[in-house]
């Protein structure tokens, strides 16, 4: 069976930059261990899958390792797939996705989502955290990661994880932030569990990063970078219990793979 696959970089305006994630439209879902299966010879830290059911597009995020409930770039990847490869002509795309209904439209050159916000609450520091970060951070927040938060851009830049300490934590991963030089935050993600040790952008990082960052600025318009080695910039917005993130895409490949 062969199948379509496209590469995008996702949160950047050209190739090499942001996140890469591999989308794979489907006419109907295949079992399980396929989706993983070719997730992992992907081995990107996403690839998205999905199938059109009537106006709603059920989809699915896969890391090498496990499936995982949200993810921000390679929704944001599928979302320029279907308006740009597939020809979408509706303003708006709708998904339907372990973490509910996610909403994404069209906004200048590139796409905005809408997705939960999550605000992380105070939480008791694991030695192990602070360990494998290497720096004592101001503060320990958690949500569906730990919220490591340093006083200076700087600090962010010279973290050096040891990351075989941070796979052994509970949550999803480690996120560092701080308030951004040149934009109003600034973070890098890292997730060694799902064997990726540093994620380039991160989309869902901001539903927990983004509601912090307005309520500690006293503003619900911000925008971010994400200080890896590809970079990569978020506009953020909080509505209430949501948050819209901005960000533009750039094509790397497109693809037929053979899986049987």
């Amino acid at each position: 069976m062969k199948l379509k696959m496209f590469q995008v970089d996702a949160f950047s305006e050209h190739v090499f930059g942001g996140n890469p994630a591999a989308v794979c439209p489907l006419d109907a879902w295949l079992d399980d261990a396929m989706l993983q299966a070719i997730a992992e010879e992907n081995n990107l830290s996403e690839t998205a899958f999905f199938v059109a059911t009537g106006d709603v597009f059920e989809l699915r995020w896969f890391t090498p390792v496990e499936e995982v409930a949200l993810c921000g770039h390679a929704t944001l990847a599928t979302a320029h797939v279907i308006f740009t490869h597939l020809s979408y002509s509706k303003p708006e795309i709708t998904f339907q996705t372990r973490s509910g209904e996610l909403r994404v439209s069209r906004s200048g050159e590139g796409y905005a989502m809408d997705f939960p916000a999550t605000l992380p609450g105070a939480t008791d520091a694991p030695q192990q955290l602070i360990d494998g970060l290497g720096k004592q951070p101001q503060q320990i927040l958690a949500a569906f990661d730990y919220v490591a938060v340093y006083a200076s851009e700087d600090e962010i830049q010279s973290l050096s994880p040891d990351f075989a300490k941070l796979k052994e934590l509970g949550l999803r991963g480690v996120v560092a932030t701080a308030p951004g030089k040149q934009v109003d935050f600034v973070s890098r993600c890292f997730f060694p569990k799902l064997r990726v040790d540093e994620d380039p952008v991160t989309g869902s990082a901001h539903c927990e990063l983004a509601p912090y960052w307005a309520k500690q600025l006293g503003q619900n318009q911000l925008v971010a970078d994400q200080l890896s080695r590809r970079g990569g910039r978020i506009e953020c917005e909080i509505k209430g219990d949501r948050v819209v993130l901005i960000g533009r895409c750039a094509d790397f490949m497109t693809a037929e793979i053979q899986v049987a």
